[in-house]
């Protein structure tokens, strides 16, 4: 097996993508045209947002992720050049600070913001092997 998808369930599909690409500089790779799912180009994995209804269709239930609620027990991490201006992208974006950019034991800096709806996102440099 491999991880071929990581979806958010998010109120509003526009949104969420058009703020991914504002915040991070993601680009769209494709929007269904009911505008319930969309998908951005990520790499080798994709991130897509779908719309919370879709989840009732699938005949699931969840619990519904916003900005005023505490982050879900997950991240997405986003691998950038220069995390401490991608932060500063993020936030200059309407993204909320968790944590600000730090150099790790390991070498990696990293740092977290919550994204408009409240997932956490962590924004990172690549792993220094």
């Amino acid at each position: 097996m491999k991880l071929g998808y990581v979806i958010l369930y998010v109120a509003d599909v526009a949104q969420s993508m058009a703020f991914y690409e504002a915040a991070f500089g993601l680009q769209a790779a494709f929007v269904h045209e009911s505008g319930t799912y969309g998908e951005m180009a990520t790499g080798s994995t994709t991130l897509a947002f779908a719309a919370e209804s879709l989840a009732a269709s699938h005949g699931f239930a969840f619990r519904r992720q916003s900005a005023d609620k505490k982050p879900a027990a997950f991240e997405i991490a986003l691998v950038a050049e220069d995390v401490r201006a991608a932060y500063r992208k993020a936030l200059d974006h309407g993204a909320r600070s968790l944590a600000e950019p730090k150099e790790m034991p390991w070498g990696q800096w990293v740092s977290y913001v919550a994204d408009l709806n409240g997932h956490t996102v962590e924004i990172c440099s690549e792993i220094k092997t």
